[in-house]
């Protein structure tokens, strides 16, 4: 099947279509991240500790690079979610739907950029490069610490520009009329949540509390679109309204 043959598929998905497809990848691409940081991660990195950080990478080193694959299928996830909520929410406000794609692909690139930061321990610590050799063995644990703590600011920063895209979202959603007010007021208030890591330090001492209520968010969301999707009658609606005023 070619690329052109498949958008052409994709573009001819109802919107409940759409709405159940996006439901299932922000389901499946939260749990990939939920994976990888608290499974992988957390259980390897010791951010206060450089020696058992790098003795625990070099001993499971499969492991760390399958956290590594599931950040980046977590981040394919979100790209393809964030392109599914612009369609869907477009007939509402097409500037604002835009905006909110923007902003979230935004702190997808910057996630992803980080995540080589993430990766780049395994080189340090496993590589055998001549110029590493100028470094001693508590020096490269403390190297890949360093290069672990840039990729985890990197990660906050990325949550600030979600921040952005949620809020706005939710903004959308609350104003549409074919999915419940309820479920725009729950992203209304991640997205102010999230918009605490404007300042990191700030995001970080919050961020227990945050991800509750954004798990939280994201199982009603996710739920709600795959068993009952959005109201396409409704939904047409707004998208007819939509086309006109462009020609009026």
């Amino acid at each position: 099947m070619s690329a052109v043959s498949s958008v052409d598929r994709t573009t001819e998905m109802t919107p409940r279509t759409k709405a159940r497809f996006a439901g299932a990848i922000y389901l499946l691409y939260v749990i990939a991240g939920i994976y990888a940081q608290a499974f992988v991660s957390d259980r390897l990195v010791v951010m206060r500790d450089a020696a058992t950080t790098a003795a625990n990478i070099l001993a499971n080193q499969s492991a760390y690079r399958l956290g590594f694959t599931v950040y980046l299928i977590e981040m394919a996830g979100q790209i393809a979610t964030a392109v599914l909520f612009y369609q869907l929410l477009k007939p509402v406000s097409r500037t604002g739907a835009m905006l909110a794609a923007a902003f979230e692909l935004t702190g997808c690139g910057i996630k992803i950029f980080s995540r080589l930061f993430y990766f780049a321990p395994l080189l340090v610590l496993g590589g055998n490069a001549s110029y590493l050799s100028v470094f001693n063995k508590e020096q490269l644990a403390a190297i890949a610490l360093l290069l672990l703590r840039i990729n985890d600011n990197g990660a906050a920063i990325a949550l600030a520009f979600f921040g952005f895209s949620t809020l706005l979202q939710g903004w959308l959603i609350y104003r549409s009329g074919f999915l419940p007010r309820w479920l725009g007021v729950i992203g209304i208030i991640g997205g102010f949540g999230w918009l605490t890591f404007l300042s990191p330090p700030l995001g970080m001492r919050l961020f227990l509390y945050l991800a509750l209520f954004s798990l939280i968010g994201v199982l009603a969301t996710s739920v709600w679109l795959l068993t009952v999707g959005v109201d396409e009658q409704r939904w047409r609606q707004r998208a007819a309204q939509a086309a006109a005023s462009i020609w009026t």
